[in-house]
């Protein structure tokens, strides 16, 4: 298995993960499940499971650069929008912070 498709393989499982932890804080009544209702509509907007599961699919047995970049681009636009929602919220959504950086890196290394 090459470094490329370990990192899309590493990307795909951070996305699920991000999309899970998401839906459990949006049903806790510990932060504002509506600002964290909204985070969970980006995520369905820019399609994030399709994107882990497709990045997952197409790079579990053999690297597929071009098909990948395009995920990895449609996906950094998605993540560009909920990272902006998150500083404007940040206030209620610091939470999440922590698992956009390591999502923002993940997508830094394949540039």
């Amino acid at each position: 298995m090459n470094h490329e498709m370990q990192k899309a393989l590493l990307l795909a499982a951070n996305i699920k993960d991000f999309s899970q932890f998401v839906q459990k804080q949006q049903n806790s009544s510990i932060f504002n499940s509506e600002k964290m209702y909204q985070v969970k509509l980006f995520i369905e907007e820019y399609k994030f499971k399709i994107i882990a599961d497709e990045l997952h699919r197409i790079n579990q047995f053999d690297w597929d650069g071009k098909y990948t970049y395009y995920l990895v681009e449609s996906f950094q636009k998605g993540i560009r929008t909920i990272d902006e929602y998150v500083q404007n919220n940040y206030g209620e959504l610091f939470i999440l912070t922590g698992r956009l950086y390591t999502l923002k890196n993940l997508i830094n290394s394949f540039e």
